[in-house]
């Protein structure tokens, strides 16, 4: 019977959940891979993971946004490994809807991963999370508090996941501790390059003068899974960005 701890992150075949996959193998615990159609990307994290730790790597394809999808992820995530200790909701849709472009189908999708998603998640996964006395940790927005405009519904589902966060936070207590993180400026959006004049943009207005990167969330999911006194916080990462 394995001892190892089990993490289960949403969005983890590239990019930032890609980061706290390999944070997470790199200190010995086994990783639920979540994915939606990045399905090559997945499977070579997993082989990558696998090859260094054997079979303590394992992936889903489920669409959030899809109430079956995400229900069929709940039984498969509950019968990958002994325990889940660890659940990062990190999948995330993000395009702008101006107020006169807004459909029905655009609700669907950013609320979908961003916000209905994690919260049957959460709930499906509720005892093996209460049973491991683990952790939740939802990856928000640094930005929200600030209005962006043509972002209404992606804002509204990111302030959603902050709002369960605090609500979650009293209701799982004192079994689960939940947190979340709100990433700046890390990386360009999904499929888009930056010019240098853009990034020279959003570098004017960070403190510390830089973009982050992935693995500063990884880094601060790590220092919050070892933090057991911390509940219900929204920690930014964003490089001092939202002090103006």
């Amino acid at each position: 019977m394995s001892i190892n701890k089990t993490i289960l992150i949403t969005g983890a075949a590239k990019r930032i959940g890609k980061e706290i996959a390999l944070t997470f193998s790199n200190m010995g615990w086994n990783i639920i891979i979540h994915y939606n159609s990045s399905k090559n990307d997945a499977e070579e994290l997993a082989n990558q993971i696998n090859s260094i730790n054997s079979n303590t790597a394992k992936i889903i394809q489920a669409n959030l946004d899809v109430v079956t999808d995400v229900q069929r992820l709940i039984i498969e995530a509950r019968s990958c490994f002994d325990s889940i200790d660890v659940l990062v909701n990190n999948a995330s849709t993000f395009y702008p809807t101006p107020i006169d472009e807004i459909s029905e189908d655009h609700w669907d999708k950013l609320i979908g991963s961003n916000l209905k998603g994690p919260l049957f998640l959460i709930q499906g996964l509720k005892d093996k999370l209460i049973e491991a006395k683990g952790t939740i940790i939802n990856i928000t927005d640094t930005n929200l508090s600030k209005g962006v405009a043509n972002f209404s519904i992606y804002a509204a589902a990111k302030g959603g996941l902050e709002s369960i966060t605090k609500v979650l936070a009293r209701e799982l207590a004192p079994d689960v501790n939940v947190n979340a993180i709100a990433p700046g400026a890390m990386l360009e959006p999904p499929d888009v390059t930056w010019t240098e004049e853009q990034k020279e943009k959003v570098i004017a207005n960070i403190p510390l003068k830089k973009m982050g990167c992935e693995k500063d969330i990884a880094s601060t999911v790590k220092f919050v899974v070892g933090s057991k006194y911390m509940t219900g916080q929204i920690i930014k990462v964003d490089g001092g960005r939202s002090l103006s």
